[in-house]
């Protein structure tokens, strides 16, 4: 292994004494991100229970729901696409705080013009900031995290914080928004600027994190936007898969989930439409949590257990509708979809160079985005000529499948690694 630093290990020795003495700690840094990563993502499902409230006021579809919910999905491919690789040269910070500033702006327009235009608008500025945020935060905290512990260069801490945030911030953003338009005022206003003033403070604590990135390499030295280490291809598009059949449960429930709860089980209660859609996303972080320092192949064998499970109980809650019923499918379901979602990040991470870590991030996240968009625009476009039943199960086998199919990949292919350990 080679023991030249990297360009992280370096950045402390070239940033002047005055800047490191008005900054945060690198463990305080890592906490400032990974709230921020989480409050960022939480703002990005805060429509999740509001849905019904924009159906019933514009009187759209399903249909046009899960359009509204994909725009910000089509607004974070982009950004990871042609932003998301900027922070291994530019510095991390200086992408995660315009993240924030964007996810301001776009709060700001969603309060101020809940119309379909401000909402589609809104949406794909809120991509935009996730773009920005997610890659980059992953590869800001594992590099905040070993420069505050440089004796536990393999420590699994990261990857957890950067999926818990990731993850816990989609499960949180449905149950605040729920509660604010159960018990507050303004039900399509308050949420968002909530979110708007939280991001503001937020903001501030990024600003005052040490950078971990040399920006003073020369422009040949710098790191190639995509490069993996030899050998990781085959691990890296398995975990893109996976990660695109994990986030696919998570766009079903953010995108269509509160109209299933509200229209198949009768709830009415914005709050109880929360706290449904909290136990999928929360029980991904939970679980994450609990099993998190698994190796990882039970890790991926036990995710790719409880997903299918959870999915044939979210078919069943519809020829039963009981509410218990959702509730437990909803765990299941999350927490299979967050263990094989840690899983492929962390795949991911290994795959990638060093140097390129947030680039290749990046192209995952693309890859995991789309997954979160196009199988929930398939699913609204397809019941509105099968009825919903049977097209959740259909959708319940071939995400079970291919989820399945790519884990097993990344068995064999990382049981004939050499010198690999069981995993």
């Amino acid at each position: 292994m080679s023991t030249t630093p990297s360009v992280a290990d370096q950045v402390a020795a070239t940033q002047p004494s005055r800047t490191r003495t008005a900054q945060l700690s690198h463990i305080s840094g890592f906490w400032s991100v990974a709230v921020a990563f989480l409050t960022l993502m939480a703002f990005g499902t805060v429509p999740t229970p509001l849905w019904p409230l924009y159906q019933a006021r514009d009187h759209f579809g399903a249909t046009t729901v899960t359009v509204a919910f994909a725009v910000m999905v089509v607004g974070a491919a982009a950004s990871f696409l042609a932003l998301g690789h900027l922070s291994d040269r530019m510095g991390r910070r200086r992408i995660i705080a315009p993240a924030l500033v964007v996810g301001i702006v776009a709060a700001v327009v969603l309060a101020a013009s809940p119309s379909l235009t401000g909402l589609i608008i809104g949406r794909l500025l809120t991509g935009v900031a996730v773009g920005l945020m997610a890659a980059t935060s992953t590869a800001y905290l594992s590099d905040l995290y070993r420069q505050a512990h440089p004796d536990r260069p393999a420590s699994p801490t990261p990857a957890l914080v950067a999926s818990v945030a990731n993850l816990g911030g989609l499960a949180l953003g449905p149950v605040v928004a729920g509660a604010l338009t159960q018990w507050v005022r303004g039900p399509l206003s308050t949420s968002y600027l909530v979110f708007a003033v939280a991001m503001t403070v937020l903001l501030f604590l990024v600003l005052l994190s040490p950078e971990t990135v040399d920006r003073t390499m020369r422009t040949q030295d710098r790191p190639d936007r995509f490069r993996l280490r030899a050998g990781q291809r085959v691990a890296f598009g398995t975990a893109g898969v996976i990660g695109f059949f994990a986030f696919a449960v998570m766009g079903l429930f953010s995108s269509l989930g509160a109209i299933l709860v509200r229209g198949q089980l009768g709830i009415t209660s914005q709050f109880v439409v929360g706290l449904a859609l909290f136990a999928s996303f929360g029980s991904s972080a939970v679980t994450q949590i609990a099993l998190g320092r698994l190796s990882q192949r039970p890790l991926l064998v036990t995710g790719t257990v409880m997903f299918p499970v959870g999915l044939a109980l979210t078919a069943v809650s519809l020829y039963h509708p009981a509410l218990s019923l959702f509730f437990v499918a909803a765990i299941l379901a999350g927490g299979g979809a967050g263990l094989l979602f840690k899983g492929a990040v962390t795949q991911t991470a290994i795959a990638a160079e060093p140097a390129s870590r947030a680039g290749v991030l990046a192209v995952f996240f693309v890859i995991a985005y789309l997954g979160m968009g196009l199988p929930s625009i398939a699913f609204s476009v397809i019941i509105r000529h099968v009825p919903l039943a049977p097209t959740m199960i259909g959708f319940a086998i071939a995400l079970s499948v291919g989820a399945a199919a790519a884990v097993i990949t990344t068995i064999r292919a990382d049981g004939r690694r050499p010198g690999r350990a069981n995993s």
